[in-house]
């Protein structure tokens, strides 16, 4: 058996101080730094170098590079200067000494741009624009691509870029069609709101003022002609006004002119007389039925609520010497433009049965439309003379 077999070899060495542990003479001994687990790491990837970029040389210890401080000068600890604060109050245990400050360091001016290598050549040439050819159209691009990019910055515009920069400012066809159909619509609203404003309200304003005039004239000729205002009927020419209607439930005041035209009486806002074929009576007459019509909307609309008249309601016709006072009596709701039996000396459907001195008041029926017929009848129940004022009817109001 050998002496290394034995174990005792190795138990004398054991015995032996080790330089790289044992600590020195007059040094305590180095406390053992505390063992942690290891933990796995992952390994570095491996570098592929660049071969467009150069390597970086290794400094040469032969060498030193001057503007690098040695590292036994970068080993120590700097230094910074104290300097007392001029209002602070002194402290007790005397002025502590001011040791002048060292003049400020310049900054270092930034490193010069490199090249870079191919590499970085290429690089910068693909943000720039994508290689030569590339940054070619990149550069050529807006000088033939956008004609407004060009005069934004002053270059004159070739003819065949102005002939783009001018097509492309144009509207397409879709957009100047929408537009003339778009200014179409407004117009055509706007025409259409100013005919109803003129039918609603312009046309009364203006019957209005005729029919106030027409009625003017009427009684201002009463009162100056002596001339015998009973003439048979027919003698009145068509048109021309020869009494007044007022109707004191619902404040209207007419004059009553001879026939129906529209164009003549009714749109004048004037009360027309059945005359011609039909020949209604007269107010004077002894017997008969005096049928008259008028416009229940628009001009002037003298007829506008003959519905809301009731059995009872009063109707007052002045001509120049007199004052005929009818009362209604019943009325018919909607009835045909054709059925001119409602007119008839003893009106049918009137609930008349004799001869008499009857009234009917006729309008279209409903409203803003001329379908049908909206009929009032009324009967004769006072004649008054003028001269001896006016009647109960037509007092206060």
């Amino acid at each position: 058996m050998s002496y290394e077999d034995t174990g005792q070899f190795k138990a004398v060495v054991e015995q032996l101080d080790d330089p790289l542990n044992d600590p020195l003479p007059g040094r305590p001994p180095a406390v053992p730094e505390p063992e942690y687990p290891e933990r796995p790491f992952a390994e570095p990837a491996p570098v592929f170098p660049d071969p467009d970029v150069p390597p970086v040389a290794e400094p040469d210890p032969a060498f030193p590079d001057p503007d690098v401080p040695p590292v036994a000068e970068m080993e120590q600890t700097a230094r910074m200067p104290v300097v007392a604060e001029p209002d602070a109050p002194a402290r007790s245990g005397g002025p502590e000494p001011v040791t002048p400050s060292a003049p400020p360091v310049p900054p270092a001016p930034p490193p010069a741009p490199s090249d870079g290598g191919r590499a970085a050549r290429r690089k910068a040439a693909r943000a720039g624009g994508g290689g030569h050819r590339a940054g070619g159209r990149g550069q050529s691009g807006p000088a033939h691509g956008s004609g407004a990019a060009q005069e934004a910055s002053g270059a004159p515009l070739s003819r065949v870029e102005a002939r783009r920069a001018a097509k492309a400012a144009k509207d397409s066809p879709a957009v100047v069609v929408s537009r003339i159909v778009g200014e179409l619509f407004i117009t055509t609203g706007v025409l259409m709101l100013l005919f109803v404003t003129y039918q609603l309200w312009w046309t009364n304003v203006r019957a209005h003022q005729q029919a106030n005039g027409a009625a003017n004239n009427l009684q201002h000729q009463w009162d100056s002609d002596s001339a015998d205002p009973n003439r048979v009927p027919g003698t009145f020419s068509p048109g021309q006004g020869f009494a007044i209607m007022y109707i004191p439930t619902l404040d209207v005041k007419a004059p009553i002119a001879q026939g129906v035209s529209k164009h003549n009486v009714l749109d004048k806002g004037m009360i027309g007389h059945y005359d011609g074929a039909l020949n209604t009576a007269m107010p004077w007459d002894k017997s008969g039925n005096f049928a008259v019509a008028a416009h229940r909307n628009t001009h002037g609309e003298p007829f506008r609520y003959i519905n809301h008249l009731v059995p009872g309601d009063k109707v007052v016709v002045e001509t120049a010497s007199d004052y005929y006072t009818y009362q209604i009596t019943s009325s018919l709701p909607s009835t045909s433009p054709a059925n001119t039996e409602v007119i008839k000396p003893v009106p049918v459907g009137s609930g008349f049965t004799g001869p008499g001195r009857y009234l009917t008041l006729t309008t279209c029926t409903p409203e803003f439309t001329s379908e049908n017929r909206l009929i009032v009848w009324g009967k004769l129940i006072e004649e008054r003379p003028r001269s001896k004022g006016k009647p109960d009817a037509l007092v206060g109001h």
